[in-house]
């Protein structure tokens, strides 16, 4: 099958989210198909990591600083930017067209010869196949270490098959409700789901009912609880003479000094805002750890992995260019009110004083009124368009979700058109922001011919 074909067949299973109506998210039939293939995911080691917001940030760095200390580190993310291939990848190398065709056969082949046999009841959704590939694939290219982006939830998420030395809980907000539950509490459960019992979980304190709820799982499981705050730097609201007077603010980056494993070294981040100093500090805190299980990395080591992360798409600073129109953008996935305060919380430390020119789109099933009401009043104008995604709103629909915030507003019906109406209405020295949804960011790379 070409690779084109694969693509199509998977993407026919449906949506990111979708699974069968009868049967929602049912870990024995991930286990089905992983024992059929010979358990791949015991071949390597593992980190798995949870979160509404800043687990995919984390574990990029972390899957850096692993890299760069030596060992064949895969990363296992969602949802993609542009190509279904970055959600595999092996020291920073996404998989080939090829490697995915035949992890994808591979795969396949499984799946039908459980169902013919009964062992399955139906066949296993988009992100159930993805996620057995990823196994299949980091097993057979000799990973030794993967690190695990939890794909939505945690107890029942396809990623938590796997035993992991590490689990690690990022920032819980509210996100999907309608599959994990309508408070942070809910949530919270589902999150610590990936919590091992006698295991070792990395987190943060956090929102109240998010501390209580993970405390307990650790209590309960017998678990060893280790928090990262030793790694986050003293920057809270109204103090940002600390990174002032500590390093030179360039936008887009975090920098500052900081103390590891007894060392001092000087952090040098590609993903800006405060709230990236807390999924640094779990990443840092996690590669830590893992010296216990062989993983031994040094601080030198974790400051190379920190610099050399590759995560677009977030707070990603666009210079003046060709492919920007020659204006500069900032690329941002943010996709719920939390990740629409971190943002606009970023642009108000990196870009104090700027125009902004807003272009937005959401999925429909999102808080899109919340995030317009969050983002909407700092811009100077929004330009709402639509993206090629079934759960994608209209922008009648966004206009609609705006109308409170009297913001000055535009339509457009492609990413491209609304990007070229961004620069036509905007003042050639402001801030173009592109934002409300990962696909947007992916669309709008696309267009841009940039790469992720």
């Amino acid at each position: 099958m070409t690779y084109q074909r694969t693509v199509e067949q998977l993407y026919a299973l449906g949506h990111e989210l979708a699974s069968t109506p009868a049967h929602k998210f049912d870990l024995a039939y991930v286990r089905e198909m992983l024992d059929a293939l010979g358990h791949p995911e015991r071949r390597f080691a593992s980190v798995l990591i949870a979160g509404t917001n800043g687990k995919g940030s984390t574990a990029a760095t972390l899957s850096s600083i692993l890299r760069v200390a030596g060992y064949r580190t895969a990363l296992y993310s969602s949802p993609h930017l542009i190509r279904i291939n970055e959600r595999f990848r092996v020291n920073g190398e996404a998989i080939s067209d090829a490697e995915f065709g035949e992890m994808h056969d591979r795969v396949e082949r499984t799946a039908q010869d459980l169902l013919h046999s009964g062992k399955l009841p139906w066949h296993p959704s988009f992100f159930e196949m993805l996620t057995v590939m990823a196994f299949e694939y980091f097993a057979s290219v000799g990973a030794e270490i993967a690190v695990l982006e939890v794909g939505m939830g945690g107890r029942l998420d396809a990623t938590n098959v796997v035993e992991p030395m590490i689990s690690v809980i990022a920032d819980i907000a509210l996100d999907h409700q309608k599959y994990l539950g309508d408070t942070i509490t809910e949530i919270a459960r589902e999150k610590a789901g990936i919590i091992r019992q006698n295991g070792i979980v990395v987190t943060l304190p956090q929102h109240p009912q998010a501390n209580d709820v993970i405390g307990h799982a650790i209590l309960e499981r017998n678990a060893h609880g280790v928090s990262a705050v030793k790694y986050v730097p003293p920057v809270l609201p109204g103090a940002a003479e600390y990174l002032a007077e500590s390093a030179v603010a360039v936008p887009g980056h975090s920098r500052y000094p900081l103390i590891v494993m007894g060392e001092e070294i000087a952090v040098d981040s590609p993903l800006a805002g405060r709230h990236q100093l807390r999924n640094l500090a779990l990443a840092i805190a996690t590669a830590e750890e893992l010296a216990q299980f062989g993983f031994k990395v040094t601080p030198k080591q974790v400051e190379q992995g920190i610099r050399e992360t590759h995560w677009p798409g977030r707070f990603q600073v666009l210079p003046p260019s060709a492919a920007t129109h020659h204006r500069e953008m900032v690329l941002d996935v943010a996709h719920n009110p939390s990740g629409a305060w971190a943002l606009r919380s970023a642009l108000s430390e990196n870009f104090p004083g700027r125009e902004l020119t807003l272009v937005f789109a959401a999925m429909r099933d999102k808080a899109v009124q919340e995030m317009a009401e969050i983002l909407f009043p700092i811009a100077e104008q929004v330009i709402v368009t639509k993206v090629v995604n079934p759960r994608a709103a209209t922008t009648s629909e966004l206009r609609q979700a705006a109308s409170r915030t009297g913001t000055r507003l535009y339509e457009e019906q492609t990413v491209a058109a609304a990007l070229a109406r961004a620069c036509e209405v905007g003042k050639p020295q402001g801030l173009i922001v592109v934002t409300g949804s990962i696909f947007l960011v992916g669309e709008a790379m696309s267009a841009m011919d940039i790469s992720a």
